[in-house]
C-alpha cells in the first residue's frame, strides 16, 4: 500500500533548493572538515580536500589568521548527460584564529592523497619551561626580618 504524505514532497523540494541539488549544476561547497591535534611543541591540522588540484591549494597566515583556501573544478563537458551530481565543486575557504603562542615564521603545509597538512609549531617564549629556584649561599648576608615590639602603656588595665 502506497502513502501520500505531503509534508515528504515540501522536504524533498527545500532540500534540493539548500543543497542546489539539480543535474549538472555546479555547488559551491559547504564546508572543509578539519582533524587539530597537538603534539609535543606543535600542533597539526589536517583538512580533508579530496579531488583538489594541488595547485589551487593556498594556505596563509595574516594578523592571527590561519587562511585556507582550494578549488576543486567540475567537468565541463557539454556532451554528457548528468544522472547524478552530488560532488560539490568550487572555492573551499576556512579561518582559524591563532593564538599568541603560535611560530607564524615556521608554519609549513603539505598535500597528499587529498588531505592537507598544516603544522604549527608554538614559539619558543609560549612553550613550558622549568624555572630553577636559587638557594641562598651558606656565607651569604641574611635577609632581612620584620620584628614587632609592643610599647609600654599599650597594654590594658584592669
Amino acid at each position: 500500500m502506497l502513502r501520500f504524505d505531503p509534508f515528504t514532497a515540501d522536504l524533498d523540494t527545500v532540500t534540493r533548493q539548500l543543497l542546489g541539488a539539480g543535474l549538472g549544476t555546479t555547488r559551491a561547497p559547504r564546508f572543509m572538515p578539519v582533524d587539530l591535534f597537538k603534539t609535543g611543541d606543535h600542533y597539526v591540522l589536517l583538512a580533508d580536500l579530496p579531488g583538489v588540484d594541488p595547485g589551487s591549494v593556498d594556505v596563509n597566515v595574516d594578523n592571527g589568521t590561519l587562511t585556507l583556501t582550494a578549488e576543486r573544478t567540475s567537468r565541463n563537458d557539454d556532451d554528457v548527460q548528468w544522472l547524478s551530481s552530488e560532488r560539490f565543486s568550487g572555492t573551499y575557504r576556512r579561518q582559524l584564529s591563532l593564538g599568541d603562542g603560535i611560530d607564524t615564521d615556521k608554519i609549513s603545509a603539505t598535500y597528499e592523497n587529498g588531505v592537507l597538512t598544516v603544522t604549527i609549531p608554538v614559539a619558543e617564549r609560549a612553550k613550558a619551561r622549568r624555572i630553577e629556584v636559587a638557594h641562598a649561599a651558606s656565607g651569604a648576608q641574611p635577609q632581612p626580618t620584620i620584628e614587632s615590639t609592643v610599647s609600654e602603656g599599650t597594654g590594658s588595665t584592669s
